[in-house]
């Protein structure tokens, strides 16, 4: 019995030295031990529950806050029982279980309220309240909640209450529209997270949801910014489960963005071994889609179509970038079928606005000028209502765009070449090369070859630095040198159809003038497309253009 009260107490010590060292791992390894011999006390059980839940053992986390909670009703420290149901349901609403959150904040707050306990847990409680109003789509009495829980930490000088509550008021001010004051209020909650002594768990939601606020209004810049400073944050904490994978994937976006490939991989398997003890984390949707991305973007089709699967096993929505995979792959009517049903689904601002560059592209690709151009304004405007750089760039390309498909080249150069100046000053390179060959289409519809011939050859020294290998074949194909000749590889009925095309006809419309099915016509267009080199109509028209197969 001594070795055994002996060995509890090494263990137990042990575990509260790595829980101050920041060691998570080690921490819940030695509680755990500990707790095998005889009951842990609240402190170390909440200890517990915390290394736990930055280890990724969120399930396992959620059963010790509720053994800490009964413990501390059990001895009648209502208040602090009230405080480990608050992390209790924190965790479970962050994870989506609305009903279990939500019943562990009634079942608090009734503790309380059979008490009249007038506390600062009352704040907390309060905060989860307005979390639940948040995941259930009622932002406005969400901000109201996240107000009050605000003023109790003011109240109570609880610096962690107030970070966190006054970061969900910021998000709830983005949510209603207020997109300016949201962001000034993300940034005000974050210093104090550098001031005050706030938990962990608190630090690392704090990040994380700053940073997703960020990402949702489309603020390249902050997103950045705070990425960097969570990334070293992380750093400090080897053992950090839950936030650092989410981190990397952060940084994989920024880098993927950048046009730093190769790092991004690198980030992007970094956070799935992270992240893949214990299994089915969440955030694997997010980090197999971007993975995904990297694959369309280089061609490595068949990886792309592996990870966009994977990225749906785990709750990512696979799309747009599943679309634009099939669009790369001449399967245009695929493409056109999941991006309209996408986008139809799309019911925010923020989704739309994510899924408008891609419909845009794949729809004028398909020929259908008046969706595409709808698809266009409606970006403008949402690009007018976030008012941030990159949105604005998205904007003036898919303009462009819609305005080479209407023939007006002239509108779209100038279109284009904002789009062009966007990019390159939020250090896009991708979508900037992308946009330059559209301006090379641009310059040869207006006679410009020399202009055209030179944006062409410049994004194909970008692609090729990337590795974006199908962008660079599209860029080569569509060099004047590179496509002598290739129209005798056409068959006379693919020589028509190229010019029905040229003239902004739809498949449906081509199907009509050649009495033939519209299948029948997108095969056609893909033997076109691998023909010539191209990946859409709007070089196919060009191609046509410059071979004289576009006049009547």
């Amino acid at each position: 019995m001594v070795r055994q009260t002996v060995t509890m107490s090494t263990d137990a010590d042990r575990g509260r030295d790595a829980f101050d060292r920041l060691a998570w791992g080690r921490a819940y390894d030695q509680l755990s031990a500990a707790a095998q011999h005889e009951p842990l006390e609240v402190d170390d059980l909440e200890r517990l529950a915390a290394a736990a839940y930055l280890t990724g053992r969120s399930a396992e986390s959620s059963d010790i806050w509720a053994d800490a909670h009964k413990e501390c009703a059990r001895i009648g420290d209502v208040a602090r029982a009230a405080r480990c149901a608050f992390w209790l349901a924190f965790a479970l609403l962050n994870s989506g279980e609305i009903a279990r959150g939500g019943g562990w904040v009634d079942r608090a707050q009734r503790l309380l309220d059979d008490r009249m306990l007038d506390c600062v847990e009352q704040g907390y409680l309060r905060y989860a309240a307005a979390l639940r109003d948040v995941f259930s789509g009622d932002a406005e009495a969400a901000y109201r909640g996240f107000q009050q829980a605000a003023g109790i930490g003011e109240r109570y000088l609880d610096a962690e209450l107030t970070t966190l509550a006054r970061i969900g008021e910021g998000r709830c001010l983005i949510y209603m529209g207020e997109i300016g004051a949201g962001l000034a209020l993300l940034d005000e909650a974050m210093v104090a997270v550098g001031e005050a002594e706030i938990s962990v768990i608190a630090i690392g939601d704090a990040y994380c949801t700053v940073i997703e606020g960020c990402r949702e209004v489309f603020d390249i810049h902050r997103a950045r910014e705070w990425t960097a400073a969570l990334s070293r944050w992380c750093d400090t904490q080897p053992d950090l489960v839950l936030y650092s994978g989410q981190c990397l994937i952060h940084r994989a976006e920024i880098l993927h963005l950048q046009g730093a490939w190769p790092d991004a991989n690198d980030e992007i398997q970094r956070a799935c071994a992270r992240l893949s003890e214990p299994p089915g984390q969440l955030a694997l949707g997010a980090a197999n889609y971007l993975r995904g991305e990297l694959h369309r973007l280089r061609g490595e089709f068949a990886d792309a179509a592996d990870a966009y699967r994977t990225a749906n096993e785990f709750g990512r929505d696979p799309q747009p970038g599943l679309a634009l995979l099939r669009l790369a792959q001449g399967r245009q009517d695929v493409a056109e079928s999941a991006i309209r049903r996408t986008l139809q689904e799309a019911d925010d601002p923020s989704t739309r606005a994510r899924v408008l560059g891609a419909y845009v592209e794949i729809l004028a690709a398909a020929g259908a000028a008046s969706d595409a151009a709808t698809a266009a304004r409606e970006l403008s405007d949402l690009a007018e209502k976030f008012d941030q750089p990159y949105l604005h760039a998205l904007a003036a390309q898919t303009r462009g765009i819609v305005e080479l498909l209407q023939d007006d080249p002239g509108a779209a150069l100038v279109s284009l070449r904002s789009a062009c100046t966007r990019w390159r000053e939020i250090e896009a390179p991708h979508d900037e090369a992308r946009t330059r060959v559209r301006i090379g289409l641009a310059c040869r519809a207006l006679g410009d070859r020399d202009g055209a011939e030179f944006e062409l050859r410049a994004a194909g020294t970008a692609f090729a630095r990337l590795g974006a290998t199908p962008d660079l074949k599209w860029a080569t194909s569509l060099s004047g040198e590179a496509r002598r000749g290739m129209d005798d590889a056409l068959t006379p009925r693919q020589v028509e159809v190229l010019r029905l095309i040229a003239k902004g006809q739809s498949n449906r419309e081509v199907a009509q003038h050649l009495v033939i099915s519209e299948k029948t016509v997108a095969s056609h267009i893909s033997h076109i497309f691998t023909k010539l080199g191209v990946s859409n109509r709007t070089a196919a028209a060009a191609y046509a253009f410059e071979h004289g197969l576009g006049a009547d």
